[in-house]
C-alpha cells in the first residue's frame, strides 16, 4: 500500500511520522485546550462558579414575602367564625379577595402593619370560598397565594321571627323586634349580623329581653315618614354553642303619621293627638279598683274587628267571657286592650269599671261607624302609642308587649 506523507512531516522507513510532526500536532491540541479554559473569549460563559447570569437574575426577581392562608387549601367543615386568617411574613399584604361560589366578596381589612387580614363578618354555612392574596417584600416584589375551602353544615339552627312585617306602614312607637327560636348565648355575634339604616338617619339601639328577644328603637318615637331597612345576616352565625343561624333577610317598613293618644284614668278621658295636636277627646272607662289599668306608654300590636275575651286566659277565672268584643286593639301580652264596650252603661267618662282594659262606647256587633270605639279603631294603626296616666296600678313592664319606651335611653343601651 502506498502512503502519502503529510506535508511538513517526515516519515521513517517504516512509514510512521517523525517525532517533530507529532510534537507540532500535540502543541496545536494544547493551545486549543488553553484557549478553551482561559475565559477570555467573547463567546465563553462568565467565570461565576458555574452559575449563569440568567439564573442569578431569576433569583433576584423572586419575592421574599411569604403569604399564608388558613384554613389549608381544600379544607372541609370549616367553622364560620375565627377560622379564616390570611398573613404575610417578610413582606406586607396588599390585597386579599375572598369570594363565595356566587362571586360575592366578603368584606375584610388588612392590619396597619400589613401582616394580617381578617374578615369583617362571619361566613355562611355550607359554602365554598376561594381566597386570593398578594403581598410585597421590601423591594416591591410581589408574591401570591390562592386557596379554597368549604364551611361546615350545622346540625342545629335558629331563626328570628320579626315584627313589623316587610313592606308595612306602622305608627311612631313600633320597634323592630326579633324573637329567636333558640336562646342566644352569643348576643354580640347576633347583633353584629344585624344592620339597620334609616332615612332620615337616626341612632337606633338594641336591647335584649332575656336571651330570645331583641328589640331596636331610637331614643324618641320615630319621626313620621322615616324609612327603615333592616338586613338580617344570620346564616352561619353561632348564636349558641353548636347552634347556627340559617336566615338571610332584608326587611323594610315605613313610619306613618304621628298619632299618640293619652288616657287619663282619673278624668276618664282619652285625648287623640296627631303631630302633637289634639284632634278628639273621647270618654273612656279604665280598670276598676283592684283591677286597675297599667300606667305607661303602650304600643298597639294587634287589631281585631271582633274577638273573644275570656277571664280564664288572663287570671280572672270565670269572671267574664265575652264572645263578641268589637274594635279591639292589643296593648300588652298580658291581655290589656283598648276596645269597644257595649255593656258599660254610664261608665264612659264617669267611672272605671273594667278588668284592666280601656273601654270606649260601642254597639254590639260593632256595626255603627259613628260610635267612639269605631272612630278610634278606623284611625289607628299597628305601632300607634296609647299612654295611660293617673291609674292606680304601676307602670307596665317594658317587655310586656312592645313597650320598651318605658325604659330610659341610658338603661335601654346599657
Amino acid at each position: 500500500m502506498n502512503v502519502r506523507p503529510i506535508s511538513g512531516a517526515s516519515v521513517d522507513a517504516r512509514g510512521r511520522r517523525g517525532s517533530k510532526g507529532l510534537l507540532a500536532l500535540a502543541s496545536g491540541v494544547l493551545l486549543l485546550a488553553v484557549t478553551a479554559c482561559g475565559g477570555g473569549g467573547a463567546q465563553g460563559p462568565a467565570s461565576n462558579g458555574g452559575k449563569s447570569k440568567g439564573s442569578e437574575t431569576a433569583r433576584s426577581e423572586q419575592s421574599e414575602a411569604v403569604v399564608t392562608i388558613a384554613p389549608e387549601n381544600g379544607a372541609k367543615s370549616v367553622d364560620t367564625s375565627g377560622a379564616l386568617k390570611v398573613g404575610a411574613s417578610k413582606g406586607k399584604l396588599t390585597q386579599v379577595v375572598v369570594k363565595d361560589a356566587n362571586g360575592t366578596a366578603i368584606a375584610g381589612r388588612i392590619s396597619a402593619d400589613g401582616s394580617a387580614w381578617t374578615p369583617d363578618i362571619h361566613l355562611a354555612a355550607s359554602t365554598k370560598y376561594t381566597v386570593h392574596a398578594l403581598a410585597k417584600d421590601s423591594e416591591g416584589r410581589e408574591a401570591a397565594e390562592d386557596s379554597s375551602f368549604t364551611t361546615l353544615t350545622p346540625q342545629n339552627t335558629f331563626v328570628g321571627h320579626f315584627t313589623p312585617e316587610d313592606g308595612s306602614t306602622v305608627g311612631v312607637g313600633m320597634p323592630f323586634s326579633l324573637r329567636f327560636t333558640r336562646g342566644i348565648t352569643a348576643p354580640k355575634a347576633v347583633e353584629k349580623a344585624i344592620e339597620i339604616k334609616t332615612e332620615p338617619a337616626v341612632e337606633v339601639a338594641g336591647h335584649w329581653f332575656g336571651n330570645d328577644r331583641l328589640d331596636f328603637r331610637p331614643e324618641h318615637y320615630w319621626k313620621a315618614g322615616t324609612k327603615v331597612t333592616v338586613k338580617l345576616n344570620f346564616d352561619g352565625v353561632e348564636g349558641r354553642s353548636g347552634v347556627y343561624g340559617k336566615q338571610t333577610k332584608t326587611v323594610s317598613f315605613t313610619i306613618g303619621r304621628n298619632q299618640v293618644s293619652v288616657v287619663d284614668a282619673k278624668k276618664h278621658t282619652m285625648k287623640v293627638m296627631r303631630e302633637g295636636k289634639v284632634v278628639k277627646t273621647i270618654p273612656i272607662t279604665a280598670g276598676a279598683p283592684g283591677t286597675a289599668t297599667w300606667n305607661g306608654q303602650m304600643v298597639i300590636t294587634e287589631k281585631l274587628t271582633v274577638t273573644r275575651m275570656n277571664g280564664e286566659t288572663v287570671g280572672f277565672g270565670g269572671e267574664y267571657d265575652i264572645k263578641d268584643v268589637p274594635h279591639a286593639m292589643r296593648l300588652t301580652n298580658s291581655g290589656t286592650f283598648i276596645h269597644g264596650n257595649y255593656w258599660g252603661g254610664g261608665a264612659f267618662g264617669n267611672y272605671n269599671a273594667s278588668h284592666g282594659c280601656v273601654g270606649l262606647r260601642d254597639v254590639r256587633g260593632g256595626y255603627d261607624s259613628g260610635v267612639p270605639a269605631a272612630w278610634f279603631f278606623n284611625r289607628s294603626m299597628i305601632g300607634d302609642v296609647v299612654v295611660v296616666k293617673n291609674s292606680q296600678d304601676r307602670t307596665v313592664a317594658p317587655d310586656n308587649g312592645m313597650n320598651g319606651w318605658n325604659m330610659s335611653w341610658e338603661d335601654w343601651k346599657a
